[in-house]
Parts: structure tokens; sequence; C-alpha cells
């Protein structure tokens, strides 16, 4: 099951998939495409997912600045967001294993899973509009996760979040110690699999159905939004070719 970017090992029906691209784990469109097919082929042997970045700086910096760009913006959504539609479909419970740097795409995918075990010194962040984009899967999201003074906080001013805050704010299910996460991981793993996976697969169905929403027909309205108005705007090429070119970038408004 591995692939260049995405590395698959499945034991007891416990599928650890490692994003491997580092030093960041950065996501181009190519590894979105590899993470949405080791998904699909992990699925029928487990009950479990645990999602972990490779390298010691971070779980995932997000989704490549460069794909952004308006030409290539709705090629990369379509796999990104593939993702998001195969895991909420899914009945295999979901752990994110986090440390450094949690940013953009990194961090929805984390702020996606079921379970999210952070580091101490884990960092979290939403800086797309800091290119003049935003991230469609965390608006969804996360004024359910957190409420929308948090969303609104970490989404509009993409400021980055260290994980005692992000653990306060609700956006972790467990805070570990720098050392700790693959003991961490390992304990919720034994703790899940002394379970029945039948009724934790029911479970996780009908508290998915409590939620409160319907996450694709959410994502579909704000793929929408980015698509058809965020994207039509001059600030947001202006913000991502600013990006490429290393320069403050020049807002416009318009």
């Amino acid at each position: 099951m591995n692939a260049a970017t995405i590395q698959v090992a499945i034991e007891k029906r416990v599928a650890r998939i490692r994003l491997d691209r580092p030093p960041l784990n950065i996501l181009n469109t190519a590894m979105m495409r590899e993470l949405d097919a080791a998904i699909a082929a992990a699925a029928p042997a487990a009950d479990l997912f645990i999602f972990q970045g490779a390298g010691k700086k971070g779980f995932s910096a997000g989704a490549e600045v460069g794909e952004h760009s308006p030409e290539r913006a709705a090629e990369m959504l379509a796999a990104f967001h593939g993702i998001f539609r195969r895991l909420n479909k899914t009945e295999c419970i979901t752990v994110a294993a986090v440390h450094g740097w949690c940013l953009g795409g990194g961090c929805e995918l984390a702020l996606f899973c079921d379970f999210l075990l952070a580091t101490e010194s884990a960092v979290f962040g939403l800086p797309e509009i800091k290119l003049g984009a935003a991230p469609p899967v965390a608006m969804v999201l996360l004024p359910r996760l957190a409420g929308m003074r948090t969303a609104a906080d970490m989404i509009l001013t993409g400021r980055k979040v260290n994980a005692i805050e992000a653990h306060a704010r609700g956006l972790t299910t467990r805070l570990l110690p720098d050392d700790g996460l693959e003991a961490g991981v390992r304990t919720l793993a034994e703790e899940l699999n002394a379970l029945s996976p039948a009724v934790l697969k029911l479970a996780r169905q009908e508290l998915g159905r409590r939620r409160g929403f319907d996450f694709e027909r959410e994502l579909q309205a704000v793929e929408a939004f980015y698509l058809e108005r965020l994207l039509r705007t001059h600030d947001a090429a202006e913000g991502i070719q600013a990006f490429l070119e290393k320069r403050t970038p020049e807002w416009q408004g318009r």
C-alpha cells in the first residue's frame, strides 16, 4: 500500500497512515490523491486509522501554496476534499497523532479525525487568510467543534495557537508530553481494540447523525464560495503570487 509520499502499515486491523514528505509533509495534489487511495485500500482491512507525519518538524504544514492559484485550485480542491468525503463515509475510527507544525490543510485533516492526540509543543493554525484564501473544511468544522468565537479567531486572523490553548478550546482530545506521543497512540489503540468493533462503528455512525449538520452539503456550499467567489477576486491571486515571490501582498480590496 505504500506510495511515494504515503506509508501504510496495518497490524491487528489498525492502519498506520504516515504522511511522508518531510520536513513538513506539505500536501501537493499528487500526495492528496495518494492519501485518498491509501485510505480506500486500507479501509477493508482496518477498524482504526492513525494518521501521523514523518520527520521531526511536524504533522503537516498544509497544502502546497502554489496549488491554490486560480488556475490550479479546482483540481487541488477536488483531490483534497476527496479525502474528507471518503473519511466521512468510512466506518473506521480515525485518530490524528500530531507533533510540531499542524497548519492549513494538515490542521483540517487533524481536526476532522474522531480523536486528536497532540504533543505539548504542537502548533495549530489556519494561515490561509494571509494568502488571500480561506480553509473550506475548517469553515465547516471549526464552528461546530469549538464555537464561532474560536473559528473566527483562527480563520479570520490566521494566527497560530499552541497545543495548550488548542486543548483548552476543545480542539484536541488528549495532550501528551513531547516524548509521549507514541505511548499515547498505543494506549488509545488498546482502549479501542478492547471494545466491540461492530458497536464502535454503529455508535460512531449515530454520533455523526447527532452533530447537527450534513457535512457533504455544507462542504459543497463552501466549495462553491471558494471557487466561484473568493478565487475570482484580485486579492486571492495577489496573495498567492506575493507568497511565491516572497514579498508583502498589495491588497486592492477587490
